[in-house]
């Protein structure tokens, strides 16, 4: 049976947030496929160029700790998103990124990322912080029309990511894998694990890195 384990991450360097330590888990798992929550176009050819060619690394903190892992390991890389994040998850992003509260917030929750990495990121207390901010989010935009339109949202890219992941997983056949998504996503990825475990009829091991 192939398993996949799931890795909260960020997207930018902080801290004990890099890529040698995501790296260094990338390592010790040893997957054979990577996936992650990325477009196509986001790691490009002139980008795959400058590293094979020049060794410059990408800016993006998993498409650079995946660079680091291929000087030890093959592996296929597999991008799972069909779009980005729409103009709604912006519009919200700019409006409540401007309230005091919500920038000590995510200041708190940041800090805590640099100070104990990936440690933190895949813990049953960075959900329990992401979900005290989407919550305080919700208050800020109570009656605005915005909420339940950036959830629709996030809950189609979400669900592009794991059509994704079990299509490739239908055609393909691996014993160890990884699928890197922001934390942001975790808690409600991790809702979608248990779904689609139950009602796919493909068979995989899902392995929620950290506790």
């Amino acid at each position: 049976m192939s398993t996949i384990t799931l890795i909260s991450t960020v997207h930018e360097e902080m801290g004990k947030c890099n890529a040698d330590e995501l790296c260094a888990i990338l390592e010790k798992l040893r997957p054979e496929i990577v996936f992650l929550e990325a477009l196509e176009k986001t790691y490009s050819n002139y980008d795959k160029v400058r590293f094979t060619a020049f060794g410059e690394y990408h800016q993006k903190l998993e498409l650079k700790a995946i660079q680091k892992y291929s000087h030890s390991s093959s592996f296929e890389y597999v991008p799972v998103l069909d779009h980005g994040l729409s103009d709604s998850f912006e519009k919200k992003k700019d409006l409540v990124c401007r309230n005091n509260q919500h920038q000590k917030m995510v200041h708190n929750f940041n800090l805590l990322a640099k100070e104990q990495g990936f440690l933190f990121l895949n813990s049953a207390k960075s959900i329990d912080l992401q979900a005290e901010m989407r919550r305080f989010e919700y208050r800020l935009l109570l009656e605005n029309k915005l909420n339940d339109v950036v959830d629709d949202d996030i809950d189609a890219y979400e669900h592009s990511m794991m059509r994704n992941i079990y299509s490739y997983c239908r055609k393909n056949q691996f014993d160890k894998a990884v699928f890197l998504c922001g934390v942001a996503h975790r808690r409600s990825i991790i809702k979608k694990i248990e779904s689609y475990s139950s009602n796919k009829k493909i068979d995989l091991n899902w392995v929620i890195y950290g506790n």
